[in-house]
């Protein structure tokens, strides 16, 4: 078990320490020359990413919970 754990975080941490060496050349990676504008748009999209998911997951459970609360009563009111 050990040696599996140190195998694995041996390859974690090699590949980031190859990560930017291969991503970028240049200083030009996948998304093309980057400036302080690009990372705060890029940014604000994962804000506004998680932000609407948490609203829609959270709609999501509550219509499973009234769905699960009416089975219940069903259930309930049958027996």
């Amino acid at each position: 078990m050990k040696r599996s754990v140190a195998a694995l975080l041996s390859i974690f941490v090699l590949m980031l320490v190859a990560a930017p060496a291969a991503l970028a050349e240049n200083g030009t990676g996948w998304a093309g020359t980057t400036n302080d504008k690009t990372v705060t748009f890029f940014c604000f999209g994962v804000i506004a990413f998680f932000a609407v998911f948490v609203i829609v997951a959270s709609l999501i459970q509550g219509r499973l919970e009234r769905r699960k609360e009416r089975r219940r009563l069903d259930l309930e009111r049958l027996s």
